[in-house]
């Protein structure tokens, strides 16, 4: 699991998923949420605005899982 560094108390999933290197840009969230294949804590997520804390658990299809640290 990778650990992922953040500055404040927040962020969103978006662009978590562009700072763990999930995506390129931000563009290509919103076709990888629609299709299912992100899991926040295990619980399939559709928003791309998603507020994550620390200690939240990012799954891709595909890619190692990664924690809000």
């Amino acid at each position: 699991m990778l650990d992922i560094p953040i500055r404040s108390d927040m962020i969103r999933l978006g662009q978590f998923l562009k700072l763990a290197g999930t995506v390129d840009a931000g563009g290509d969230v919103r076709p990888l949420l629609r299709s299912g294949g992100v899991r926040v804590n295990g619980e399939v997520e559709t928003r791309r605005g998603r507020q994550l804390h620390r200690g939240d658990v990012v799954e891709v299809d595909g890619a190692a899982p990664a924690r809000v640290a």
